[in-house]
């Protein structure tokens, strides 16, 4: 459609198909759709929203004979035997088919009415002609009404959704020969699932194009399209009603078919290498074909590995089929090339100094999509997780994580990625051995970008690890306050293994136990109590399994008797008391503002009325000044059943009727995210009734589930009483700490324990001595639990990353879900820029997910009932903060 006449001659057929009712299904009109367009801009720019919407809602039955027709003569190439001959059956035909159903699927998606008639109409049981009786007829499509009734009915068959054939039609035509495979020899298959890449699976790559990458990346186009039915369900309904398509994709029984889809679709994007450009254009050609089709190659992989699959009642929930192969992986060549293609993704910004153009590297392609997906497989293959700590390749992904955390945490549009590097490193602290493994000595911190370098570093791996936690949490300004408890879950899961903790590393630690022990922070809401008490537990087992091997640490603990002992007394009287002095003193001095309380926390004990004074004479924290510191297939092989996916987790999925509060730990103004459980035994575990609510994901192991807050006034404004202290006070561990200090100041003179360095003799003294009544308790874990709420925040994480990478693929012209309305996040355009290198057209910046639907507060005692609340009144506001 060369010429402007032809395009004119196709946009008034676009206006015929709204304007003229019930046109007839065997009219040549519908020809033009696969004849007329040469490509896919032509189609998304001449066949614009309003057109597609003017139809939709003035003339339904166009719309439907319009997909019936794409649909049926898509069919009819890809069983035709001279498909794709150019003059017979021509490629071009099948692809123009594509785009049309890749434009219109997304705007029926969008309206609520429709969801009846699409699901009739796609998936339900229908007739349609043989192949003998099309062929006889010459017929344009099959369901036509009209011939219908001039047909016999022996002309006709019971055939399989249209959905259906449409999927399994579009997964043949990624294998299709001379279409996106080579040609194959006449007398063989067309279709022929041949891996496209060499890596899992395959040890040879086959031969492609260009036109060939082409067409895959119109074919995946069409498969997310049709995936993307997840967008238009908000985030707490999607996981429990799921989304048609990609449940069939999922549940394909064919196991050729999977392991072929799988294994390209991941060989293609670890194959990546974004250090071959010559040039660091990369944020300037982002068209190049390659990095396009590596693009949807990611998503698709991760859209169908991360599929839930719903559960319906009285039947067997059949399995994510793409979740399970990929669990099954064992080969030890396969987890290296695994780990090798997301290391040379997840290291770009490392080299991103060699670059001339400044802002070259400003967008780091496929990052959080690759994080995604290294956390998809550690968590559904146990094989893949022990080979990373085995061969200590998980300490390379943790300095990775730690960077994209610290990189990210003050971009609002990232937050969701800063949460999930989180809770992946909570994923990985649960193992054993990847404690263990960080008491090696780390001594390539130089060589670091400098957001993530900590001047004059000397430690550990675990070092690194707990200093650039603390670093999260206190220099994030209270942005990050919905993921203390994971990262500190990460400290608890790795303490009872730490050994030689730098004297640095203590100070952190202690800095934030005072921090979360100021009256001003446990008094901010009702469950900041929590994390200090997970605080307290990581410092318990420290003390208890490994005291010998950590004087530093224990001397630590001495410098801070005052706080621990005064903890011990904390009353509602002292704690108002403290309060106010330190505001007096902050208006007197000036002094800055403790990093873990941000205005949020504080907002609900400012309007304290003045205390009474304490008559206490035992030490209390008011005592004690606050801190503020600035081959063939090798998958599924061996006999194995113990996967990770018959392992159902406890969490609670129940909606609460409690309302979140603006002075919760996790503020009202971020996205509420799935929060880690309490620590349990396994002992426990197993001992948990009958009755305690499940909630299972397929080959996870590891997970999280979402929390409530409990006893919220009317007003939504938390106001602490004597008896609220009490509830929380006494179960505080403190008896390990205080057992120390007791012992400890007795037998080590005070002078000792003067100074802000201990002596060498005085380290030496501390291992000397032995501890008398603290013995090791059982070690427990802080664990990750998968809820409804949680998978639906998840999804909305994913499907953001996809539609801002689409935006970006498109530049504007073919967006596939733009300005339609979405339902799992919130969409906001920011104001077009002018022309520039990097940004030559303007685009559309600042996307990424919003929860709509919220789970509430931590409350680390265990899993309660999390908190919703419905979606956001208003049109598309998309903002991403979760």
């Amino acid at each position: 459609m060369g010429a402007s006449d032809s395009k004119l001659v196709f946009k008034q057929g676009i206006f015929k198909l709204s304007e003229e009712r019930h046109i007839p299904a065997d009219d040549a009109y519908w020809t033009s759709f696969w004849e007329l367009p040469e490509s896919a801009e032509d189609i998304f720019n001449l066949f614009a929203p309003a057109d597609v919407r003017r139809t939709r809602d003035n003339a339904l039955e166009n719309l439907e004979t319009l997909i019936l027709a794409v649909t049926s003569r898509l069919f009819i190439l890809r069983h035709h035997p001279s498909f794709p001959d150019p003059e017979i059956a021509p490629e071009r035909d099948a692809l123009n088919c594509v785009r049309v159903l890749t434009r219109v699927l997304p705007y029926i998606y969008e309206k609520e009415s429709l969801q009846q008639w699409e699901e009739t109409f796609f998936w339900g049981q229908r007739r349609k002609r043989t192949r003998t009786a099309a062929i006889a007829n010459e017929i344009l499509f099959d369901e036509s009404q009209e011939v219908r009734t001039r047909t016999a009915s022996d002309d006709f068959e019971e055939a399989k959704p249209l959905a259906e054939e449409l999927i399994d039609t579009l997964i043949d035509l990624l294998f299709f020969s001379d279409l996106t495979v080579p040609k194959q020899a006449h007398g063989r298959p067309k279709v022929t699932y041949a891996i496209w890449q060499s890596g899992v699976g395959c040890n040879a790559s086959i031969p492609t194009t260009k036109e060939h990458e082409s067409n895959r990346c119109e074919i995946l186009r069409l498969l997310l399209t049709l995936a993307s039915q997840s967008m238009y369900l908000p985030p707490s309904h999607l996981p429990q009603r799921g989304t048609r398509a990609l449940t069939h994709i999922c549940t394909c029984p064919d196991k050729q078919v999977v392991l072929s889809v799988l294994c390209s679709l991941l060989n293609t994007t670890l194959k990546y290498n974004p250090a071959s450009w010559r040039v660091p254009y990369n944020t300037l050609v982002f068209k190049d074909p390659k990095q396009v089709l590596v693009t949807y190659t990611l998503q698709f992989l991760l859209v169908i590995v991360l599929y839930p699959i719903p559960d319906q009642p009285g039947i067997v929930t059949p399995k994510n089929f793409y979740r399970h192969f990929l669990g099954r992986l064992h080969r030890p060549q396969d987890f290296q090339f695994i780990v090798d293609g997301m290391t040379r993704i997840l290291n770009q910004p490392l080299h991103a100094n060699s670059s001339y153009i400044p802002g070259a590297h400003s967008s780091i392609r496929f990052a959080p999509e690759i994080i995604m997906l290294f956390w998809e497989i550690t968590q559904c293959n146990k094989r893949f997780r022990s080979f990373m700590i085995d061969t200590d390749r998980s300490h390379d992904f943790v300095i990775l994580i730690l960077f994209y955390a610290l990189e990210y945490k003050s971009d609002a549009s990232k937050q969701g990625v800063v949460r999930m590097c989180a809770f992946l490193l909570q994923t990985l602290s649960v193992e054993v051995n990847f404690g263990l493994g960080l008491n090696k000595t780390f001594e390539a911190q130089e060589t670091l970008p400098t957001a993530i370098r900590i001047t004059g570093f000397k430690g550990t791996y675990a070092d690194f690890l707990i200093q650039s936690i603390y670093n999260l949490i206190t220099t994030s300004q209270g942005k990050l306050s919905a993921i203390y408890p994971a990262l500190l879950a990460v400290i608890h899961n790795i303490a009872a293994h730490l050994e030689g903790l730098s004297a640095v590393t203590c100070s952190k630690i202690m800095q934030l136990f005072n921090s979360m022990s100021s009256p001003s922070f446990l008094m901010a809401n009702e469950t900041n109590h929590d994390l200090l008490r997970s605080l307290l537990e990581s410092m318990n087992s420290i003390v208890e399994h490994q005291y010998k091997k950590n004087p530093e640490f224990v001397y630590a603990i001495l410098g801070n008797r005052k706080r621990f002992e005064a903890l011990r007394t904390f009353t509602l009287e002292s704690g108002q008391e403290e309060i106010e002095r330190r505001n007096r003193r902050r208006k007197e001095t000036g002094a800055a503002h403790d990093p873990l309380e941000p205005n949020s926390t504080r907002s609900s004990v400012d309007s304290l009325r003045s205390p009474t004074t304490s008559l206490s004479r035992t030490p209390t924290l008011g005592d004690v000044p606050e801190e503020a510191d600035d081959g063939t297939f090798a998958i599924g092989d061996d006999d194995d059943d113990t996967d990770d996916e018959e392992r159902p987790t406890p969490a609670a999925s129940s909606p609460s009727e409690i309302p979140s509060r603006a002075s919760s730990v996790a503020s009202i103004n971020e996205d509420d995210v799935p929060r880690q459980l309490r620590g349990m035994s396994e002992k426990a575990r197993g001992k948990m009734p009958a009755g305690t609510p499940n909630f299972s994901r397929q080959n996870s192991i590891t997970s999280l589930g979402g929390y409530s807050v409990a006893g919220q006034s009317q007003t939504g404004a938390f106001e602490p009483s004597a008896h609220w202290i009490e509830s929380w006070l006494p179960e505080l561990p403190l008896h390990t700490v205080l057992t120390l200090i007791q012992q400890l100041t007795a037998l080590i003179p005070r002078q000792a324990l003067a100074s802000d360095t201990a002596a060498p003799n005085t380290l030496h003294k501390i291992r000397e001595i032995q501890l008398v009544g603290v013995d090791p308790s059982p070690i427990r874990i802080q664990s990750f639990e998968w809820s409804q709420l949680a998978l639906g925040w998840y999804e909305s994480l994913l499907w953001g990353f996809i539609f801002s990478s689409e935006m970006q693929v498109a530049k504007g012209t073919v967006g596939v879900w733009n300005a339609t309305s979405i339902k799992l996040f919130r969409v906001q355009e920011t104001t077009p820029q002018g022309p520039s290198l990097t940004s030559p057209r303007g685009a559309v910046d600042a996307v990424g997910s919003n929860i709509v639907s919220r789970i509430g507060s931590i409350n680390l005692r265990g899993p309660t009932s999390p908190s919703t609340t419905g979606p956001a009144p208003g049109g598309q506001n998309f903002r991403r903060n979760g």
